[in-house]
């Protein structure tokens, strides 16, 4: 048997729940129905002061550094972040300001983001992609961007937009392809 691939899924949310987390999540289900994976998730707002109160790599916590390790490592990153001024979130921005610059080098890279309403999508051309270009990570060409109305309600972040499974489908099937294909 194959073993797994290493998905590693960060999400930039200072909140837990959150609809980032659950947009990771059903990025992750649609991916695990077409390859045998194994997904990790940070979530920044776990990893808090451990993350954010360091200055360099020798500050981490054990927990953080065992999450950049996990980001360093993986087979592929499913990244997303809520909008917040315009952006990714600070802490999001940090966690990968200590990522080693040529470790993520042809890493495939799914990138995501939710905002309240579809002004913020641009997030994933001007602010997500670039990041992940710096790395010289593999940037999925279709990123997936989520709206306050993709969700069930607030209780729980369920993903039920239509148009938005359709394009979870899509960029899954992509990197499914990308993976099994050995391109990577």
């Amino acid at each position: 048997m194959v073993a797994p691939l290493s998905v590693v899924a960060v999400s930039g949310s200072l909140h837990s729940p959150s609809k980032s987390t659950a947009l990771l999540g059903a990025i992750t289900e649609s991916l695990a129905r077409k390859v045998n994976i194994e997904v990790t998730l940070i979530e920044v707002s776990v990893l808090g002061a451990g993350l954010g109160g360091a200055l360099d790599r020798g500050q981490l916590d054990e927990s953080a550094a065992a999450a950049i390790a996990d980001v360093e490592a993986a087979d592929l990153l499913v990244v997303a972040s809520p909008v917040y001024r315009a952006s990714y979130t600070g802490l999001f921005k940090h966690l990968f300001d200590l990522v080693n610059q040529g470790a993520l080098s042809g890493t495939p890279v799914i990138v995501a983001a939710s905002g309240g309403s579809d002004l913020h999508s641009l997030v994933i051309e001007h602010q997500l992609k670039p990041l992940f270009a710096f790395f010289d990570a593999f940037t999925l060409p279709l990123g997936v961007y989520a709206n306050n109305a993709d969700y069930s309600d607030y209780s729980d972040y369920t993903v039920t937009g239509e148009a938005l499974l359709e394009r979870i489908e899509r960029v899954t099937t992509s990197a499914a392809e990308l993976l099994t294909e050995g391109n990577r």
